[in-house]
């Protein structure tokens, strides 16, 4: 259907050529018949002339006339000139003076506006001035008032400030009272709990005592007492017994400990020792099976990036001949020889000019080039929809058309859905279906959408 609306347009732009060069040659006879015509007519006036001197003569008088006639007519067009500038000016002047007197008008009727508003604020103000004149003499009686009512204020002022200065002496005394009384009781609380603590601190020292007795001997301070048969008041003194339980504990130290335990602790050891070994032994297989396994998916990796790789170049150079109708194009794996860590460089040449990378490329080129990869992956793992926005913007006609025809063709084989969004006629016009916004009314947008395919229908029937 679209190869037929292109011969179809191919036809109809044909036919205006035709159309277009028979008029021309029309033209060309209408012009041929009219220099024939003239021809004759200046035979005929050169067969019909008579003395050419005096044909000169003559010719030179019309020439002084029409140079006279010319001089007139040129200070005539200058007066009317002058005469129509001066009437354009008078026209704007009497628009100025239309609009000053509406202005004049306006600022009549605002002062007519104004003027009616002073002779209310005037009537207000006579209002305003008759309850002024009244307010004096209330004020005067108001004053008398409050001076009364001051002389009084001022005599309970004074009366309650020599009552406030016996009630602050009597304050201040028993202040004095309160500070005293409060510092005999801060001494007796001080002197009941030293004697608190003196006495906590001798219980506490019998406690300790007691437990270290029990727990050094196993029994009571009494029962030790009467198991000893020693008289309390005759024993030696703290110190010397102190010595003699720290030389005793010197003594057994040096008998050395016997750990009971040995045996058992050296079991668990050993039956640790032999947990880890197995921990250890299913680490470094686990670690040998992981390293197996990446050393698979590397090499699996590589034969089918590889492969991936040979495709989408294979599509790449076929596309951009296609393209740019000729030249050479390839991918190169760069700065490494594992494809899993190398870099792509993209390699081009146009028709008529040296290999070069992409960056070396025109604007143009460089978006042919981009498609040219972009569906050469398409065409190696095809998707179910691909949005393009404004690839077309750097291309010329030409160019424009080549695209819409690839896109046509990656249609066809891919069964991709593609969303152009562009502003070129060439690309709307091959599309299947237009969705545009347009402003039927300001400020208000509407979504519109055109199949052309159904368009084409309806003009074909």
């Amino acid at each position: 259907m679209r190869q037929v609306s292109k011969l179809r347009a191919e036809r109809e732009t044909l036919a205006g050529r035709v159309e277009s060069l028979e008029l021309a040659v029309k033209r060309r006879e209408e012009d041929a018949q009219a220099a024939r015509a003239g021809l004759a007519e200046a035979e005929r006036g050169m067969a019909e002339l008579g003395d050419l001197d005096a044909a000169r003569e003559a010719l030179d008088r019309h020439k002084l006339s029409v140079e006279a006639a010319r001089l007139t007519m040129m200070t005539k067009r200058s007066i009317a000139d002058d005469l129509r500038r001066e009437g354009e000016a008078r026209v704007r002047r009497a628009r100025e003076i239309e609009k000053e007197k509406g202005n004049w008008q306006r600022r009549l009727e605002n002062a007519d506006k104004h003027l009616q508003e002073l002779a209310a604020r005037i009537e207000t103000g006579k209002v305003d001035l008759k309850a002024a004149k009244a307010a004096p003499e209330e004020i005067t009686a108001r004053r008398e008032e409050m001076a009364k009512a001051l002389d009084k204020a001022e005599a309970r002022r004074k009366t309650a400030a020599d009552l406030l200065a016996a009630g602050e002496a009597a304050l201040r005394d028993a202040e004095a009272g309160a500070r005293a009384a409060e510092r005999a009781a801060s001494e007796a609380r001080e002197a009941r709990a030293r004697a608190e603590a003196l006495s906590e601190a001798a219980a506490e020292r019998v406690e300790l005592a007691a437990e270290r007795v029990a727990e050094e001997t196993g029994v009571s301070p009494g029962t030790l007492l009467e198991t000893l048969e020693a008289d309390p008041e005759q024993m030696p003194d703290s110190e010397v017994i102190e010595a003699d339980v720290a030389r005793l504990k010197r003594q057994r130290d040096a008998l050395g400990a016997v750990n009971l335990r040995a045996e058992e602790d050296a079991r668990e050891v050993r039956d640790e020792l032999e947990a880890l070994g197995a921990e250890k032994a299913d680490l470094e297989a686990a670690v040998a099976k992981l390293r197996h396994g990446i050393a698979n998916l590397n090499s699996e990796g590589r034969e089918r990036l590889l492969a991936a790789f040979d495709t989408v170049n294979k599509n790449f150079e076929m596309l951009f001949r296609h393209l740019f109708g000729g030249g050479a194009a390839e991918l190169v794996l760069v700065e490494s020889d594992d494809p899993l860590e190398a870099g792509l460089e993209i390699m081009c040449q146009p028709p008529g000019k040296k290999l070069s990378t992409l960056s070396l490329l025109s604007g143009g080129e460089q978006t042919l080039t981009a498609m040219s990869l972009i569906f050469a992956v398409f065409l190696a793992n095809p998707s179910p929809i691909c949005v393009l926005d404004e690839v077309d913007a750097p291309l010329d006609d030409a160019n424009v058309t080549r695209f819409c025809d690839l896109l046509d063709e990656m249609t066809t084989q891919t069964k991709t859905r593609f969303l152009i969004i562009t502003h070129h006629a060439v690309t709307m016009s091959r599309m299947e279906r237009l969705f545009g916004v347009t402003m039927g009314e300001k400020g208000v947008s509407q979504l519109v959408s055109v199949d052309l395919r159904q368009a084409e229908e309806i003009v074909e029937g």
